[in-house]
């Protein structure tokens, strides 16, 4: 079975015809739970989010701040699991019918076998991967697979990453390439900076993918201002600690779907 990859060009392609930045919804799954995380997918889409990124915890998430490690960290101990993972894919896929990608580490792939995490996310519905630690130089096997299941790779670029460096980086890529805005850890910050600007202007000058912005943005504010020069924004922090901060998992359903509402009208503010 192929996976999803076209759908997901296809609804960064749409967003762009509207003249707006796509919103791209990041949640780990097995947070609060496997069931809740299903669930919270399926709201922040109904909410207005047209991608989602599900996140496969990891014990040492070095590119995540405290706010997804505590999440990371529940999932952990509630015993999630790849399969997990891949229902979660599945489900929110079935009940959305928007794109699905899944953001992990390398290690967990790499332990768990290229072909049968590909083949399995293939089969799940979901578009992609987002690979934030897998240097180009070395992704030549998942490349291969991903490409024969038909799932995007999305390669993470930052603001130290020289013009040769992105060339590189953007020519292996597929999907959409994710823009760091500043160098350091997700989380929520008050100005998202302008090094995301000049990041975006410089990924563009190598490729046609759309440039799609994370780290930091929380509000409809700044994703109004990421809008006005990138493809798509990406927010997980704030959905993350809107789910953490809730008094329980109803109204952290609530809460993430009335964010994604209110982000959903930033990016057509741009």
């Amino acid at each position: 079975m192929s996976g999803n990859v076209e759908l997901l060009n296809t609804a960064l392609a749409q967003a762009k015809a509207e003249d707006r930045a796509a919103l791209i919804a990041y949640l780990p799954a097995g947070f609060p739970t496997v069931d809740g995380a299903i669930e919270a997918v399926k709201e922040v889409v109904a909410g207005g989010a047209d991608i989602v990124e599900v996140g496969l915890p990891h014990s040492d998430p070095v590119l995540d701040g405290p706010v997804i490690q505590t999440a990371d960290d529940i999932a952990l101990r509630g015993g999630v699991k790849i399969a997990d993972v891949m229902r979660t894919v599945r489900e929110a896929h079935e009940a959305t019918g928007a794109p699905i990608l899944v953001m992990t580490y390398w290690n967990p792939i790499d332990r768990y076998g290229v072909e049968r995490f590909t083949a399995e996310l293939a089969e799940a519905g979901g578009a992609g991967c987002i690979l934030p630690d897998l240097p180009v130089q070395e992704s030549e096997l998942w490349r291969e697979h991903a490409d024969k299941h038909g799932l995007a790779t999305v390669f993470v670029v930052a603001p130290r990453s020289k013009d040769e460096r992105l060339a590189t980086i953007t020519a292996a890529g597929s999907g959409f390439v994710y823009a760091a805005s500043l160098m350091g850890v997700t989380g929520t910050r008050d100005s998202v900076g302008d090094q995301a600007q000049d990041l975006v202007r410089r990924t563009r000058a190598t490729t046609d993918l759309p440039v799609c912005v994370g780290l930091g943005v929380s509000n409809a504010r700044q994703a109004a201002e990421v809008a006005g020069f990138a493809d798509g924004v990406i927010v997980g922090s704030a959905f993350v600690k809107a789910m953490l901060d809730a008094p329980d998992e109803a109204a952290g359903l609530a809460a993430v779907r009335s964010l994604a509402g209110e982000l959903a009208e930033g990016v057509r503010k741009r």
